[in-house]
């Protein structure tokens, strides 16, 4: 017991010297989160274990530009601080094993081999605003998390769905389960979940999707987008999926309805 102590007096002081050493100023991050709706509309503990929380992860990972994109402490925080949103209160170690975001200026290319119904290989080009690899970087479009951070788009915000992907693969390959807190039962979390993106996939069979139909695309986009909803557009998802909504907030340790209420 004395030991387990130790340790995590020795922990809290850590913590404390990486706050004050790697402080983001005050001008700066008052200023910086005044933008965005999601940071600056959350009650003020929240958002000072935001600032806690994004200023260990900006000191954790790296932050690197391309394509001639600079980025300033302030787009830094831009980033950090709303995918700080999802591990409030989940904790730093919930976007353990990796170590980069790197930052395009706008949609950038990738290029993959796939396998059609035949087996045969074609190579496929596609533009994307966001990506997450597996033990790898998460890779942004700057210009679209401009779009989603200053103004608050229901449904859409690209940090939010890539850092999502990084939670579910903590267990492995994403696939829409993440580990769940053991007071949260896997069958109900699976029926749930299941039992939506099924829905989901039939009402975008039929052109008529209740969110975005991106997420009936697989099970581990239907993650992602559904924690979109959850921050940026509760009250949607909780009507129109409740059980799910109930899961994210079991999940997530957040009621963001509370919130706007």
């Amino acid at each position: 017991m004395k030991r387990h102590s130790f340790f995590n007096a020795f922990k809290r002081l850590r913590i404390s010297h990486l706050l004050q050493r790697y402080a983001i100023p005050d001008d700066e991050w008052h200023r910086t989160i005044r933008q965005l709706p999601l940071v600056a509309n959350r009650p003020p503990a929240e958002r000072v274990r935001l600032r806690v929380l994004t200023t260990l992860l900006l000191h954790r990972k790296v932050f690197t530009g391309v394509q001639g994109l600079e980025l300033t402490p302030a787009m830094k925080i831009v980033i950090a601080s709303q995918a700080c949103l999802e591990i409030l209160q989940l904790g730093l170690a919930a976007f353990d094993g990796w170590h980069e975001v790197i930052v395009y200026p706008g949609a950038f290319r990738v290029r993959r081999e796939v396998q059609d119904e035949l087996g045969l290989v074609h190579s496929d080009s596609r533009a994307l605003s966001g990506e997450a690899w597996m033990r790898g970087p998460v890779i942004l479009s700057w210009d679209e998390v401009v779009q989603d951070s200053f103004q608050l788009r229901k449904g859409h915000n690209v940090v939010l769905h890539e850092f999502a992907h990084k939670l579910d693969m903590l267990n492995g390959r994403a696939n829409g389960m993440p580990p769940l807190h053991p007071d949260m039962p896997i069958e109900a979390w699976t029926q749930s979940l299941s039992e939506a993106y099924e829905q989901l996939v039939r009402r975008v069979g039929h052109h008529h999707a209740d969110i975005n139909p991106y997420a009936a695309t697989d099970p581990a986009e239907f993650f992602a987008v559904i924690c979109e909803y959850f921050f940026t557009a509760p009250e949607i998802l909780d009507e129109h999926y409740p059980r799910v909504y109930q899961q994210l907030k079991a999940y997530f340790r957040q009621d963001p309805l509370g919130v706007m209420d």
